[in-house]
């Protein structure tokens, strides 16, 4: 089939070097978000996607959105058989959906119809789910609502950040897509309408959803802090400042310590919580690098009784 690829974060990129390597479709163009202003200086930034298709030699179209007409009037042109898409970032309107024959066919990082939204790896993990995985479904004008083409599953390690978890999603994935655009092609695949039991939604993590809430048990605090590694990064307060939380560890035995309680030995810090206490083993003062929590703790001197989130 001749395709258009839709994407723009680096989590894409193993998608379409999927498709590119299959030698049986034709990546004909991409499409990705108009280049953003990135780092202190602020340089407008080409995404990943966008340099992978320029290093292979393929037509990137950067609609401002996908409804111009420019970008229309080019997408008809080119006149794809299907668009696969990767965390493109913008609504397709029904005028473009309408362009290639086998519609526009999504990657979607969860066993649909659970976690539909902008951050299913994050709510999977900040769930405590044991098992996730990908999809891939024809999209329609619903929130990832579209019958199911496929799916791939992965256990979610009890170490797992967001970020550890997509990319391992990512590659498993691409070759779900790659998979799908041949059953496509061949007619052996037909999509499966998503069943209406186990609907559930994962909305944008906002930073205020990454602020951690010590009086939550410590599974909890866990799980928000490595479902909001790396991004948005979930963080409380030391002395009136912002402080990230990088990495932690449970400490089941440790029960002695008031929720937000600071508790400093030589090569350990401990924080109470609403069970048990967790261990801080990574942190990222303001302004400063992240440091190993131990490192940080003796730089300012934290004396007994003294509380993160006051």
């Amino acid at each position: 089939m001749k395709l258009v690829f839709a994407g723009t974060p680096e989590v894409a990129v193993p998608a379409l070097d999927a498709l590119i390597a299959s030698g049986r479709h034709e990546v004909a163009a991409v499409v990705t978000r108009p280049d953003a202003p990135a780092g202190r200086g602020r340089r407008l930034v080409a995404s990943p996607v966008a340099v992978r298709a320029e290093e292979a030699g393929i037509e990137v179209l950067k609609p401002a959105k996908p409804r111009d007409e420019d970008f229309l009037a080019r997408l008809r042109e080119i006149a794809p058989d299907c668009c696969p898409v990767v965390a493109y970032g913008a609504l397709l309107p029904r005028v473009a959906l309408d362009v290639p024959v086998h519609g526009w066919v999504n990657l979607h990082f969860s066993l649909l119809p659970a976690w539909r939204g902008a951050a299913p790896v994050q709510h999977a993990i900040m769930a405590g789910d044991e098992i996730t995985g990908a999809s891939t479904f024809l999209i329609e004008e619903g929130l990832d609502s579209g019958p199911v083409y496929g799916t791939v599953t992965e256990e979610i390690r009890h170490t797992d950040t967001s970020g550890d978890l997509l990319t391992r999603l990512a590659f498993a994935g691409s070759g779900l897509l790659a998979a799908t655009m041949d059953g496509i092609e061949d007619g052996t695949l037909k999509a499966v309408p998503q069943p209406a039991d186990g609907v559930s939604t994962a909305p944008k993590i906002s930073v205020e959803n990454a602020h951690v809430d010590w009086a939550a048990p410590a599974l909890r605090v866990d799980r928000v802090v490595r479902g909001c590694t790396p991004a948005p990064g979930a963080w409380t307060v030391f002395r009136d400042e912002r402080l990230k939380l990088i990495q932690v560890a449970t400490v089941p035995d440790r029960t002695d310590l008031a929720p937000g309680e600071l508790s400093v030995a030589k090569n350990n810090v401990y924080v109470g919580t609403g069970s048990y206490a967790v261990e801080l083993l990574w942190v990222q003062a303001q302004g400063k690098k992240p440091m190993r929590a131990a490192d940080w703790a003796r730089g300012v001197r934290i004396p007994s009784g003294e509380r993160l989130g006051v």
